[in-house]
Formats: C-alpha cells, sequence, structure tokens
C-alpha cells in the first residue's frame, strides 16, 4: 500500500530542466512533480514528470517511469498519452533522477470532474475501451484503470495516462499494484494480469461515474492491505440501475459483468467498445439527459488515492 512520500520540491519558472524551460508547476505524485515545459528550439509545449531517487525504496518510482516509458513510447492511439522521451541522471553509476517527456493534455482528470451527463459519460468511456482495446492489441495491460487516471479536454477528448504499472498479457508481479477502489481479484491474489484485469477496473470506474459509489473489491480494508477477500467472498455490488434510476438497464448489465470476480467471465474489451457505442446511440436518439448523484464528489474525496504498490 502506498505510503506518505516527501514531494518532490519545485523549481521556479524560467529553470532548465533536462534541456525544457520550466512553464509552471502543474503538481506533485509519489516521488513526482509534474511540470509545463517549453522546447527552447522548436517552442513545442510538453509535460515533464521529474521523477527523484532519495532512499533505495524509491527506487520502485524510478522503475515505473522507465516501465511508462518503454510501453507508451510503443503506442500511438488518440486515447493514450503520448510518451515522448526519458532522460536519466546518474550520481556515480547509479541512476538518482530520471525525467519523462510527456504530450501535455489541457483537461481534467475524471476524479476532479465527472461527467455531468449520460451521453458525456458513455462517449468517455467508449474513448477509453478504444484506448484500452488498442493496448490489448499490442499484448499490454494498463492495470491501472480508474477515474484518476482519464483526462478529458474542454471538447470531450478523452486521454488514458500513467502508464506506470501496465504490463505484458499474462504478467505475475512480484508485489500487490492497484488502486483498492479499482482493483481486480487477481491483482489481489497475485495472479495472471490479462485483458481481463482491464475490464474489471474500468467496469469500477464507469461504476463510479454512473453512481458516484465504488464497488466493493477484493482489498477489504481502505488503508491497508488488511485481509484480501477470496475471489468466493467477493461481493457484487448493487446494479447501477437501482442506485441510479436513470441507467439503462443495458448499461447497468454490462458493468456488472465487467466486474464479475472470474476473469474469465467477463466480457472482452472489444465487446464493452461496441456495446457503449451501441448504448450512445440509441441515448443521442432519444436526447436524454442524465444528471450524476451529489455524492460523487464525496466518494472520491473519501478515498481519493489508496494504492496498493
Amino acid at each position: 500500500m502506498s505510503r506518505s512520500v516527501q514531494p518532490v520540491q519545485a523549481v521556479a519558472p524560467g529553470t532548465e530542466l533536462a534541456g525544457f524551460r520550466v512553464l509552471a508547476d502543474l503538481g506533485t505524485g509519489a516521488a513526482s512533480r509534474l511540470y509545463l515545459v517549453q522546447d527552447p528550439r522548436t517552442k513545442h509545449v510538453w509535460a515533464l514528470k521529474h521523477v527523484v531517487k532519495r532512499t533505495e525504496k524509491d527506487q520502485r518510482f524510478l522503475d515505473q517511469t522507465e516501465i511508462e516509458f518503454n510501453v507508451g513510447s510503443q503506442l500511438k492511439h488518440d486515447n493514450i498519452r503520448t510518451v515522448e522521451k526519458l532522460v536519466k541522471n546518474r550520481k556515480v553509476i547509479r541512476v538518482s533522477e530520471v525525467f519523462l517527456l510527456l504530450e501535455f493534455i489541457d483537461g481534467i482528470s475524471l476524479d476532479n470532474h465527472p461527467p455531468e451527463t449520460l451521453g458525456s459519460s458513455i462517449a468517455v468511456m467508449t474513448q477509453v475501451a478504444e484506448g484500452l482495446l488498442y493496448m490489448h492489441k499490442l499484448g499490454f495491460v494498463h492495470a491501472d484503470m480508474k477515474p484518476n487516471n482519464v483526462i478529458v479536454t474542454d471538447d470531450g477528448l478523452a486521454k488514458i495516462i500513467d502508464l506506470g504499472q501496465s504490463c505484458r498479457n499474462g504478467t505475475v508481479k512480484q508485489r500487490i499494484q492497484g488502486t483498492v477502489d479499482y482493483i481486480a481479484p487477481e491483482q489481489v491474489h497475485r495472479r495472471a494480469i490479462t485483458p481481463a484485469t482491464d475490464v474489471y477496473n474500468l467496469g469500477a470506474t464507469i461504476y463510479w461515474c454512473l453512481t458516484g459509489q465504488n464497488i466493493p473489491t477484493a482489498m477489504s480494508d481502505r488503508t491497508g492491505l488488511g485481509f484480501a477477500k477470496d475471489t468466493s467472498q467477493l461481493e457484487l455490488p448493487a446494479a447501477p440501475s437501482e442506485v441510479n434510476p436513470q441507467v439503462p438497464p443495458e448499461l447497468s448489465a454490462l458493468v456488472l459483468e465487467c466486474v464479475r470476480a472470474e476473469p474469465s467471465d467477463r466480457p472482452t474489451m472489444e465487446a464493452i467498445r461496441n456495446r457503449l457505442q451501441i448504448v450512445q446511440v440509441r441515448m443521442e436518439n432519444e436526447s436524454s439527459g442524465f444528471y450524476p448523484p451529489q455524492q460523487a464528489g464525496v466518494a472520491n474525496e473519501e478515498n481519493p488515492q489508496t494504492t496498493a504498490d
């Protein structure tokens, strides 16, 4: 489970980092800080992630950044953030900090701004499914899909971000990785990570978008690893249509299929994309409105970033 990590100290605008001029501080992550930067030669604007290793325990953050580069540099899709370049700085012979150059996305993450209509929610999730399907076809699994890892621009373009826990299909990880309210049973029990893992994570994300509530997962303790529930003990959540009657039955059923305990019982990402498109077309034809529950923001504040790592 993630612990408190001291944030990387910010540098002032105008400072040069890894050959790029800092324009603004965009925020912090675990052992990292994100900047808006500009290439002084091309004037192109990027996002630059700065990750610092202070102790040996921080090595995992460097490792995850390198994974993000190794996977992301192979992906070229409109719904996945572009990963451009990795710069490593060494002290003596050991890497002490890394800089990851990323596409700058002028938007807001889903956890900070949930979709305001059913139509926009389906549109965003269809795009996310498209991006994940693309990853699966190349043999990769995102393995940490959640509202915080989807950024939506003003014109409705959805971008999947944060590939630090991504892996090859079939990988068995050495430790539990994932986010408590979205984690799949196979992640908790350290079984093979497959495209079905992304299906579960996405289903939990859609559930939150539709209801403002989180599903029960195999990781029962919200503040620590606690007791990992066996797959046979895992409860299905209430149907989204029961929590929010405005959710169409076919969409509600799809979400429940996505969060089934057994990976083999879940639909494929392609089937999810197709079924979301069908619901989207029907909703557009009916021109139905939808307003999510007010508790959505409260639910997210209660456990905004509880991550097993």
